[in-house]
């Protein structure tokens, strides 16, 4: 698979997804963006979350709530058809190479190591402030895999330079 191609079709991709979600849900908040994958590396989605969904969710688990993507309120919402190409491509590789084990763990971190520098990418442009008209949360992020809590703080400190970072490191480091 060609990479760069790829993250340039991330990129697109995010960049009408999360002016999608500016456009239609701004008045609620807008304070997150994520993509996210899955263990198997045949996916990419994005997620956004708000202030107004984060009132509404339990504030018992706030923090949770307030950073994990698969809990957010607009999940795989935003280019849909875009991140639908991506993922059939996706799956199309991996169905081809599925016998091959060192081949999808290196496909899988290529995979996600590109799509944190999408985010990086965007957010050294300032695409998400100047869109958003403030800082918001970056993160990325893999459904049913663990990574490490030192993995997860250095993606949050690559996508975040704002009040949001230390919150989350302390967050991840109490788990």
């Amino acid at each position: 698979m060609d990479f760069k191609k790829l993250a340039l079709n991330i990129e697109a991709a995010t960049r009408q997804a999360f002016s999608e979600m500016v456009h239609l849900h701004a008045s609620e908040g807008i304070y997150g963006f994520a993509l996210y994958s899955d263990e198997g590396a045949m996916t990419v989605c994005p997620s956004t979350n708000t202030l107004k969904h984060l009132a509404e969710s339990d504030p018992n688990d706030r923090l949770y709530y307030k950073y994990e993507p698969a809990s957010w309120k607009y999940e795989m919402e935003g280019a849909d058809e875009a991140f639908e190409e991506i993922s059939s491509l996706l799956n199309e590789e991996v169905m081809a190479n599925e016998e091959d084990e060192d081949w999808l763990d290196d496909f899988q971190t290529k995979l996600f190591e590109t799509c944190v520098k999408v985010l990086e990418k965007l957010k050294n442009e300032g695409f998400f402030k100047k869109t958003a008209g403030k800082d918001i949360f970056l993160t990325f992020t893999v459904s049913d895999y663990d990574f490490e809590p030192k993995d997860m703080e250095r993606i949050a400190k690559r996508l975040n330079d704002n009040a949001y970072t230390k919150e989350y490191v302390n967050w991840i480091r109490s788990m």
